[in-house]
């Protein structure tokens, strides 16, 4: 039975590289992302479910999920790949856009995340990869706010991978 794979993100850049890579390994892909009804290069393919998913929306991570549940029966591989960036000094950021940025890149992976661990539990197995940047790693001038949100999900990353190892 092939695996599958669901992918935040999927309408461009490394998302769809990573749908297509493991379309072409004969893997289930989940392509999500915010607009599908924009999307014609996947909607044509067999094995892959293109379906709406803003990271921002609990009811619509479930909704994804439940629907690559039900067209796939499981998800073996979450990609976390949605996000965003800015160049901004930390000052001249508005608390509306930290906030923004924050709910995409970090409470984003923490919320799809959740969504799908009880699934994965339930399976014994599972992989979650979350895509950050060179960012998370280090701080580099106006992208303060954008290096701290990938800080975080690397802290995340770190501390799940502890958290799950012996859940397989």
């Amino acid at each position: 039975m092939p695996k599958t794979i669901l992918i935040t993100g999927a309408s461009s850049g490394i998302g769809k590289t990573t749908a297509k890579h493991f379309h072409e390994k004969g893997w289930n892909v989940i392509a999500t992302m915010r607009s599908p009804e924009k999307e014609t290069e996947f909607t044509e393919l067999d094995k892959v479910l293109v379906t709406s998913l803003d990271v921002t929306d609990t009811n619509s991570i479930k909704q994804a999920v439940d629907e690559g549940l039900v067209r796939f029966g499981v998800i073996d591989v979450l990609v976390n790949n949605a996000g965003y960036g800015g160049h901004a000094m930390l000052e001249q950021m508005s608390d509306v856009a930290i906030r923004a940025m924050y709910e995409t890149n970090v409470f984003g992976v923490i919320n799809v995340s959740k969504a799908i661990l009880p699934h994965m539990r339930k399976q014994k197995e599972g992989c979650i990869i979350n895509v950050t940047s060179m960012a998370g790693m280090m701080g580099a001038p106006t992208i303060s706010v954008y290096a701290s949100s990938k800080f975080a999900v690397q802290g995340l990353t770190e501390a799940m991978a502890f958290e799950y190892k012996s859940l397989n």
